[in-house]
């Protein structure tokens, strides 16, 4: 939810980069070797080869070294992990029920109308302004990536029969002692495995309800916060409610990971998955889903 920027050195993934490669791979880098290597054509000479092989030298040990480089190549990785995280998102809306778009597109006019009502705020408010859309957009995502979770925790309900695990159960109890020992062995390592599934379904279907409660959280409170924009109530006010708002959506957020580890255990052939709707918003976007869910 933080606000969007690069990374400093250290931060995230920035000390994981391989500064010498990225220079290496500079497209600015390759034209010089390339002008290098025509130069040495045209003269039928291997002078130019030479010095642009001790240049590269020279350039692969300083520059990989420079502060302003470093910074580059961050900004480079920062705007391609934010286009996979777009893309990424794009991925969830499509894979949501018609029913859930909605509620999505839903969301995404209250954001919109509560930017448009703070954006007619003085200057000396816009500060409290800017914090306010940076937890706009974060709580969207948020939403989104809720609300899948939501539709792939109902899709495991739906498709799971408690009872029928139950009987399963209690037959094998019933009939381990009556059986060989080889048979016995794996028919206890079943039993386990059965009793692991049911206390797997409780918790999905527990966490079902709290990923329902947080998503309706979040839709009260930035109707109530689309309200209080209509009168122009201090936007300080406003962040602390989206800073006490955006806390209990990444408990909720950590609970789901939780529950998604549990998903890629029990069903790793399910789809598992972090501006608002730079894809559209309206509520008859792209073609049927698959499975149809009611929320």
């Amino acid at each position: 939810m933080a606000e969007d920027r690069v990374p400093e050195s250290g931060e995230g993934s920035g000390d994981k980069i391989s500064y010498v490669k990225a220079a290496l791979n500079w497209q600015y880098n390759w034209i010089g070797l390339g002008a290098a290597a025509a130069l040495a054509l045209v003269t039928g000479t291997g002078l130019p080869l030479l010095l642009a092989a001790g240049l590269e030298m020279m350039y692969l040990s300083l520059v990989p070294q420079s502060s302003r480089f470093r910074r580059l190549v961050r900004s480079w990785q920062y705007a391609e992990e934010r286009k996979k995280h777009e893309q990424r998102l794009r991925e969830l809306f499509r894979d949501l029920p018609q029913p859930m778009r909605a509620r999505y597109a839903d969301l995404d006019r209250l954001c919109r109308a509560i930017r448009e009502n703070y954006a007619r705020l003085s200057s000396t408010s816009q500060i409290f302004v800017k914090q306010i859309e940076e937890r706009l957009v974060g709580l969207a995502h948020s939403y989104l990536r809720l609300l899948h979770a939501a539709w792939q925790h109902r899709e495991y309900l739906r498709t799971t029969d408690p009872a029928a695990i139950e009987r399963e159960l209690h037959q094998l109890e019933r009939s381990l002692e009556s059986e060989a020992a080889r048979v016995q062995e794996i028919n206890r390592k079943r039993i386990e495995i059965l009793k692991k599934r049911i206390d797997k379904h409780e918790k999905i279907q527990e966490n079902c309800s709290v990923v329902d409660a947080q998503c309706a959280a979040i839709e009260d409170v930035l109707k109530l916060i689309r309200d209080q924009s209509v009168t122009m109530r201090d936007p300080s006010e406003i962040t602390d409610q989206l800073d006490h708002l955006v806390a209990d959506v990444e408990q909720t957020e950590q609970t789901v990971r939780e529950v998604e580890a549990i998903f890629e255990m029990a069903a790793p052939e399910a789809p598992v998955p972090a501006p608002p709707l730079p894809f559209g918003t309206s509520s008859s976007t792209e073609g049927s889903p698959r499975t149809r869910v009611r929320n």
